[in-house]
């Protein structure tokens, strides 16, 4: 199986336990030998821009956020994509399960998975479910 991963997913992004150090490196270890690594690229601000608001986006980008989090999102558009052909998965962080078009909260800033299946949908590797 391939796991899509980028190192600077082991830096504590916020002082949330949940970013705490260490976390990431566990699951490493776990798996490190079982899986085929794939490492994570950003998403463009295109793919991005197509789930969030512009201020949503700006607001992430002031608090400093943007790079890591728009790596996590490349990282969910990498890994539904792979998955669309044999299995993957995607070790990211911050994850995207809290955020909307336009506001996020926890320790989440974008929506990972809305990016990655709407980037998916724009690539024509999916279909719109309202046009099935």
């Amino acid at each position: 199986m391939k796991v899509v991963f980028h190192e600077d997913f082991r830096i504590p992004y916020t002082s949330d336990p949940a970013a705490e150090s260490g976390r990431m490196e566990a699951v490493e270890r776990a798996i490190h030998d079982r899986v085929t690594w794939v490492r994570a690229i950003p998403a463009t601000e295109e793919d991005i821009a197509a789930v969030h608001s512009r201020s949503h986006v700006e607001r992430v980008r002031r608090e400093g956020l943007f790079d890591v989090a728009s790596l996590a999102a490349g990282a969910s558009i990498q890994a539904a994509t792979i998955g669309l052909t044999e299995p993957c998965f995607g070790l990211v962080r911050p994850p995207g399960h809290h955020a909307s078009a336009a506001s996020s909260w926890g320790f989440c800033y974008f929506n990972n998975m809305a990016i990655a299946m709407e980037a998916l949908r724009h690539r024509d590797k999916v279909q719109n479910p309202r046009q099935i």
